[in-house]
């Protein structure tokens, strides 16, 4: 954690229940597991966010291991909350956030940085939408999560190899999209 305080030192306070450990991890973490699940293109993903966290802050007590592996667990539970999600959309359809299909967002403050945003979330975006769920999933938890692919493979259930793949695949992918779409790097 980068705030100072040993990272034993705040999982042994935030399993005690003191409020300021548990702000630490979700101020920590909150970030990255909001933008993973956007950019899997959840709904509401800071609902699911919230979930997961929940989920952290409830089974924080039979939680094992070092600030990586808790970041692992972190991002392995939001994943679950997206594939949840997921089945809960597939039985009942709803319908997407703009015209474009792209999840709204809050604009406000300098309307050149508003512009410029929205245009690199868009690309991003899109980019992201190319890859099929899997490749994604991992891109996502490599990149977004900061996950080993130990860690990938752990939290999708699957092999390091496939995974392995999984990310060469979907790396192949997302280059040859920027070639052809002409997106900077």
């Amino acid at each position: 954690m980068a705030v100072g305080t040993p990272f034993p030192e705040i999982l042994s306070a935030a399993r005690a229940g003191a409020p300021w450990a548990f702000e630490v991890l979700y101020r920590e973490l909150a970030p990255s597991v909001t933008g993973y699940l956007r950019l899997h293109g959840a709904l509401e993903p800071d609902d699911l966010a919230s979930e997961t966290f929940i989920g952290l802050f409830t089974g924080l007590s039979a939680f094992e291991g070092d600030e990586g592996a808790l970041r692992a667990w972190v991002f392995t539970i939001a994943h679950r909350r997206l594939v949840d999600d997921w089945r809960r959309r597939s039985r009942r359809p709803q319908l997407a956030g703009g015209e474009d299909g792209l999840p709204p967002t809050a604009m406000g403050g300098d309307v050149e940085d508003d512009a410029l945003a929205a245009l690199g979330s868009a690309t991003v975006h899109q980019l992201c939408a190319a890859l099929p769920d899997e490749q994604r999933t991992v891109i996502l938890l490599r990149i977004v999560a900061d996950l080993s692919l130990e860690q990938v493979a752990a939290a999708m259930d699957r092999s390091v190899a496939s995974v392995k793949a999984l990310q060469r695949r979907g790396l192949l992918t997302l280059r040859s999209e920027l070639d052809r779409t002409g997106a900077p790097l």
